[in-house]
């Protein structure tokens, strides 16, 4: 990418200062000469660095009004500031922008406050709209160079014979020089970018030299602010240990990696270049991930990659707020644990129980537990604190709407409850029977319940009528998942298959193999899927459930929850960890990294909380590789 040009033009400006050098007045004695100031472009060289305004000052002693060669007794620079650093190479750079340039104007100054004896106005200031002129709001600062007053007139001479007219005085001296200097002022207190400092004075001591003390008055000419432009670091090595605001070009045959900044800022970048042929990898740190849903290339599905969080429990049953960030798990015979940070870290929270079921509202604040032999448990502040509810039952298993008012519980060897202020009141529902499982809409009018080794049944009215779907047949339910709109159902069962409804749990249809199934989840849509099998694996099905893929490890799974755009997922191994599988952003921690080719560009920028966010991209081969 091109370096951009300055747009400030240089003006040659010749400023005539007006007197009466050469006339003889009235008084028969003569004026002090005029002095001439001259302003002509200078190109870049040995004076300025980027080129700028030469100032060229002296007395017009032959009184022509031009500023001969011979007559100039000061030259001064007005020199441009630096051009900004470059943006990014390639398509998506960020090209540094120049500061505005400093302007000059001299105009001339009547006899008066400013000066006695007239002289020249010297205005300095960046010009902020860049047409070439210094407007006066764009006027930083203004200074003078002041004429000399005129020399006393010479005495008459003595008076003659009667009618003889006396010779004239001597002629009265000059007055002293003005003179003006410019250097150049540092970033400092007077200029936050630099610029150059401009003092005036008098040449008392006619020395052609504007020496400390006469000068009479200082004006500061500032550069404008320096453009966004980074640094950008050739790295011919295989890795490097990334900083803030900086750019890397990947020059190696092999594959570049380079890893991010341990300690970024909010808002910090880092850009990646592919210069060589082996390309680049960026590696995180402990705690980092990037998000890569929107970058070209083979995005996994969720489910295809999995972490390990927390420690070994008998984790028993998850839940999932809708965006996913916000999960709350169950150790049965232990504690209940939330997470704010998609799984990352997790708090425990109330007291150890038999926790048997979790639901969450969507956005993650009111939360509703179960525990056999116990009573029903109500948070409203995403689990810091909690109410017991009810009484003591057999519960086994809950459910919520996505405001988190209208809930669904069971009981095994009891009947169903349903609440509709969040839990602080509730009715018994339907008959007695060994109910195993529950699922709702996202309103919580419509609701489907397992009877473990019975049928599975639906209501429309948020659990006032029940009715039973023999079409599914008698099983031993396992877990059960509903769509938003409570069309699309899912269950799984013990040593049996999974069952999928798409009219409410009116008809049912068999997939996969007999398995021993502990739990299911699915999307808002119900297109995306996931089960868990007790001994197995975990399974995930982007078509509503008509085909299955095996993901992760053979272990005693108990227990998923899904964000409501399947894209997030979270699983219980009872006995062993919590898994979180994130199918839009890089594994988190050291595990997780972006590939890209020759070629390919990208720019990362901090969000916080170990997140970075794609800027921009270019990719020349169709795509990146993460994991």
């Amino acid at each position: 990418m091109n370096m951009r040009t300055s747009d400030a033009l240089l003006l040659t400006l010749v400023l005539l200062m007006g007197g009466c050098g050469g006339r003889w007045d009235n008084d028969d004695h003569r004026s002090g000469a005029s002095t001439l100031t001259a302003v002509s472009a200078e190109a870049a060289g040995a004076n300025c660095a980027a080129g700028g305004t030469k100032i060229s000052a002296g007395l017009d002693a032959d009184a022509d009004g031009v500023l001969a060669a011979t007559e100039v007794g000061s030259e001064q620079y007005v020199c441009n500031g630096a051009v900004g650093l470059n943006g990014m190479p390639g398509a998506n750079g960020v090209a540094g922008s120049q500061g505005p340039a400093g302007l000059v104007t001299l105009t001339a100054e009547a006899a008066g406050a400013n000066c006695a004896a007239g002289g020249t106005k010297i205005s300095v200031g960046p010009d902020a709209n860049g047409n070439g002129v210094l407007d006066a709001a764009e006027i930083s600062s203004s200074g003078y160079v002041c004429q000399g007053a005129n020399g006393a007139a010479g005495a008459a001479g003595a008076a003659g014979a009667a009618g003889a007219v006396g010779t004239n005085g001597a002629a009265g001296s000059n007055g002293q020089t003005s003179l003006m200097a410019i250097v150049a002022e540092a970033a400092g207190a007077n200029c936050a970018h630099g610029g150059s400092k401009v003092t005036a004075g008098p040449d008392a001591n006619a020395n052609n030299t504007l020496d400390a003390g006469e000068v009479t008055a200082t004006s500061y000419n500032c550069n404008g602010a320096p453009g966004p432009g980074i640094t950008w670091v050739d790295v011919t090595g295989t890795s490097v240990q990334a900083e803030s605001n900086k750019g890397y070009l990947a020059d190696s045959a092999a594959q570049v990696v380079i890893t991010l900044p341990v300690s970024p800022g909010i808002g910090d970048i880092v850009q990646v270049s592919g210069a060589g042929a082996g390309g680049w990898k960026v590696a995180q740190n402990a705690g980092q991930s990037i998000i890569v849903q929107g970058l070209p290339g083979d995005m996994p599905p969720a489910g295809t990659t999995w972490t390990a969080r927390d420690s070994d429990r008998s984790w028993f049953r998850v839940a999932s707020s809708a965006d996913g960030r916000q999960l709350v798990a169950a150790d049965y015979g232990g504690q209940l644990y939330t997470s704010t940070n998609s799984g990352a870290t997790w708090t425990a929270r109330e007291s150890p129980r038999n926790w048997s079921g979790i639901a969450s509202s969507a956005d993650g604040s009111k939360l509703v537990a179960v525990a056999g032999s116990d009573q029903i448990y109500t948070s409203t502040d995403s689990g810091v604190t909690w109410t017991p509810r009810e009484n003591v039952r057999s519960w086994l298993a809950v459910a919520s709407s996505t405001d988190g008012n209208k809930l669904v519980a069971s009981t095994t060897g009891g009947q169903l409850y349903t609440s509709t202020d969040a839990g602080l009141t509730w009715t018994p529902r339907a008959s007695v029977r060994t109910w195993q499982v529950v699922a709702s809409s996202a309103d919580g009018s419509k609701l489907v319940a397992g009877d473990y080794g019975g049928l599975l049944y639906t209501s429309t009215d948020s659990g006032v009528n029940w009715t039973a779907r023999a079409s599914a047949g008698a099983r031993w339910w396992e877990g059960l998942a509903s769509s938003a709109d409570g069309s699309k159902l899912v269950a799984v069962t013990f040593n049996d298959q999974i069952y999928t409804s798409t009219d409410s749990g009116v008809t049912w249809a068999a997939h996969d193999s007999a398995r021993a199934w502990s739990a299911v989840a699915s999307s808002a849509d119900g297109s995306k899927l996931v089960a868990a099998e007790y001994g197995g694996q975990i399974y995930t099905s982007t078509d509503s459930g008509t085909t299955w893929n095996a993901r992760e490890s053979t272990r005693n799974w108990a227990g998923v929850a899904s964000s409501a755009d399947g894209s997030r997922l979270v699983a219980a191994h009872y006995g062993g960890q919590l898994y979180t599988s994130p199918g839009d952003r890089t594994t988190l921690g050291t595990a997780g990294t972006l590939s890209g080719a020759q070629f390919d560009v990208i720019t990362l920028q901090y969000q916080g909380g170990g997140l970075f966010m794609p800027l921009n991209y270019q990719s020349y081969t169709g795509g990146f590789v993460w994991q």
